[in-house]
């Protein structure tokens, strides 16, 4: 199945989008009847009627009265693996999503045509503790090496709440902690043991210190050298994460789905953290009782780096929407709604500097929609990751014609 898709990913020398309305990212900024020209998986050119390219292998596209924006990225994924959880302790630091990348799941074709280019894949909530992520770009047809996102800073899943303490859960609890305070209590020996860790790896001379490779993780995360992304609800849970990184010298850079951050987004201002939300998701169970559609607008106004993630293989294919959501509870401009799917999340993984926004010498990782990109009736007509036409609307519609063929 996926090599007869990976039949029409598409690769140019060049690719210029002629007449587009471009949302660039770049303040509040969209350019009305602006080209974009790609050059060799980068974006070289943005200004109003460029010639076109006399090269070879080189694409035009007619983008008038068409949308064109970054790429999305979908900051909390867990497609693309065989399992995601290491659920027999509660510190599982050392397990790795890259060592359990498919890359023949379908979701990744799947959300290339919603205009996903981008996805940070996580382990799940089972641990509080619960392994390195992966960041990937969706490039559909290659293998799991290949989707590997190169030269990003190396993050870890943690969890709080009742998704580890078990306490909900039909098959009991087996495993340390059975609490909330218990979830503290966790990350508070965790880090102490890899301060005790730390101290004695500095202080061997002979050579033969033994590696903990659980360990290791964490004191990457205390010296900055990993970033922690959290799972979490409940906002007395959200302080006493915060208190225990600042115990141990190092902040909580992201803390997702995050459902009760407008009690204490104040808080999160001041430790530094960014914030990945639903967008109006509620009462799925006991935590979340008392989420609100208006969280996200609520966290944006206080100054917090705001985006919306998925953690859900269907709803990552409609983020455009789940982004629009926020001009309607709240009042959201456009601009900063698009960018919560956008430029928000590569700014909170620290790759800002290749995706999320319009710009010349950037990735060349974005998406033509046929409409207003927050819009229902928004379609992705073309998903461009590293300048490769990834999904082709038109082409997609063929090859579901010689699908049906060959079936009957």
């Amino acid at each position: 199945f996926r090599d007869s898709w990976t039949a029409f990913k598409t690769r140019y020398k060049a690719i210029l989008i002629k007449n587009a309305t471009v949302w660039t990212n770049r303040g509040d900024t969209v350019l009305q009847d602006y080209d974009v020209y790609v050059v060799d998986g980068r974006i070289v050119r943005i200004a109003p009627n460029i010639d076109a390219p006399k090269l070879a292998f080189a694409k035009i596209i007619d983008a008038k009265g068409k949308h064109l924006t970054p790429g999305i990225i979908d900051e909390h994924s867990h497609i693309a693996t065989a399992s995601i959880n290491e659920g027999g302790q509660s510190n599982t630091a050392e397990v790795r999503i890259k060592d359990n990348l498919d890359p023949d799941d379908v979701n990744i074709y799947r959300q290339l045509s919603g205009g996903v280019t981008t996805s940070h894949i996580l382990h799940g909530s089972a641990n509080t503790i619960g392994g390195q992520t992966q960041l990937i770009k969706l490039r559909w047809g290659v293998t799991d090496e290949g989707l590997e996102f190169k030269d990003w800073p190396g993050y870890i899943k943690f969890a709080l709440g009742e998704n580890v303490k078990r306490t909900a859960s039909s098959q009991g609890n087996v495993r340390f902690p059975d609490t909330r305070m218990g979830v503290e209590q966790v990350l508070s020996d965790a880090f102490n043991r890899a301060k005790i860790y730390e101290a004695a790896k500095k202080a061997n001379t002979k050579g033969n210190f033994r590696k903990d490779l659980e360990l290791e993780a964490l004191v990457e995360i205390m010296n900055s050298k990993r970033f922690i992304t959290c799972h979490s609800y409940v906002a007395s849970e959200i302080v006493v994460a915060m208190r225990v990184a600042e115990k141990y010298g190092f902040k909580v850079n992201t803390f997702t789905h995050i459902l009760e951050g407008y009690k204490v987004a104040d808080k999160m201002k001041a430790h530094g953290a960014a914030v990945s939300t639903f967008s109006d998701w509620w009462a799925y169970k006991n935590e979340v009782q008392d989420a609100i559609p208006y969280n996200a607008a609520i966290m944006h106004k206080v100054g917090l780096n705001v985006a919306i993630n998925s953690d859900d293989a269907e709803m990552a294919r409609r983020l455009n929407q789940e982004a629009g959501k926020s001009v309607l509870y709240g009042g959201v401009p456009e601009e900063d709604a698009l960018k919560f799917v956008t430029l928000n999340p590569a700014k909170m993984l620290h790759i800002d500097n290749k995706v999320g926004s319009i710009k010349v010498g950037k990735d060349a990782d974005v998406v033509l929609w046929s409409d207003n990109p927050l819009s229902i009736y928004a379609k992705a007509l073309y998903t461009i990751v590293d300048g490769i036409i990834y999904f082709d609307r038109e082409k997609d519609a063929e090859m579901r014609k010689q699908i049906a063929t060959e079936k009957a």
